[in-house]
């Protein structure tokens, strides 16, 4: 595929909203030397072109093999395959760069060769169990494509943490909140599941969670049914939901959808959280109902949004 194919394979990435609450994701496939596929998000990925010459600095995480100026920004660069364990990778840095956006951070991912776009069910994006353990942190969920070929999935969420670490926080104050107030929150990201514990354990919330969209809807429709047996409002159970966009099985938008289907859940807000930042998934999220999102990861705005919504 040459330049001019990549630039018009994501010419169109802003036109897709049309995509959120249809249970469906579109994937930019790309390989890192290997016979394995790999895949990312394409509203994740703002361009694709050769890899620029990329200047060296001193003390760089492993990993990250320096730095460049794209349009005014200075933007470090990722080598993807230095954080797996593949099979004979090939020697040298990856010809082809991705720049995406994660967490309201701007990145250059070298890899050895985009392919194309797919559009796939979320229903079809299971969890890893068959990923080799080694890699098991480092892959979200798997596809399998016509023929049984395997897609993997990157959590980018735990490769940036690995390579710069996690972000420390520090001071959030505790919400005013009955001690039987409970979030149930659902991403399917471990290192985003254990920052969001942390931040609700300084809020002083008891949470409960799910790692993908369709366990999180099975738990909250058996949450809701107890509620009602019981003869209990459901906000005495669950004060606040907070959900993930990407997810395995069913994203956000659609496990919203339903939520906000229900009348069971009158009254308990959904918050998004996630890494896709750009006011097109803001947009998004508004359309199937969600009362707040907040881009990943500042742990303070995240407690600044749900802190109101759990004490009122």
């Amino acid at each position: 595929m040459d330049m001019s194919e990549k630039k018009n394979l994501l010419e169109s990435v802003d036109a897709r909203t049309r995509l959120a609450g249809s249970n469906k994701m579109e994937i930019l496939l790309f390989s890192l030397g290997t016979r394995e596929t790999f895949g990312i998000n394409v509203f994740k990925v703002r361009e694709v072109g050769r890899t620029p010459h990329i200047t060296k600095t001193p003390n760089m995480p492993r990993g990250v093999e320096g730095l460049i100026s794209l349009r005014g920004n200075v933007i470090p660069v990722l080598s993807l395959a230095s954080f797996l364990e593949l099979d004979n990778p090939p020697s040298g840095l990856g010809k082809t760069m991705m720049v995406a956006e994660y967490s309201k951070r701007t990145l250059g991912f070298l890899v050895h060769e985009v392919d194309r776009i797919i559009r796939v069910d979320w229903e079809r994006v299971k969890a890893p169990e068959t990923v080799l353990a080694a890699n098991q942190g480092l892959i979200t969920a798997v596809i399998e494509l016509e023929g049984g070929h395997l897609v993997s999935i990157l959590d980018v969420e735990q490769i940036l943490a690995n390579a710069f670490g996690e972000a420390v926080i520090i001071d959030i104050a505790p919400a005013r909140v009955e001690e039987e107030v409970s979030i149930f929150f659902v991403d399917d990201s471990i290192v985003a599941r254990k920052k969001i514990s942390e931040v609700l354990d300084k809020l002083g919330v008891k949470h409960k969670h799910a790692t993908n969209g369709m366990e999180a809807w099975t738990r909250l429709q058996a949450i809701a049914a107890h509620a009602q047996q019981m003869g209990k409002s459901l906000r005495d159970e669950i004060r606040l939901i907070l959900v993930d966009a990407e997810m395995p099985e069913m994203d956000g938008y659609v496990l919203t959808k339903n939520v906000k289907g229900d009348p069971r859940f009158d009254g308990v807000p959904v918050v998004m959280h996630s890494s896709l930042s750009s006011e097109a998934n803001r947009a998004m999220g508004k359309a199937v109902g969600v009362d707040s999102y907040v881009a990943k990861f500042d742990a303070e705005v995240l407690a600044d949004t749900l802190r109101p919504l759990v004490e009122r």
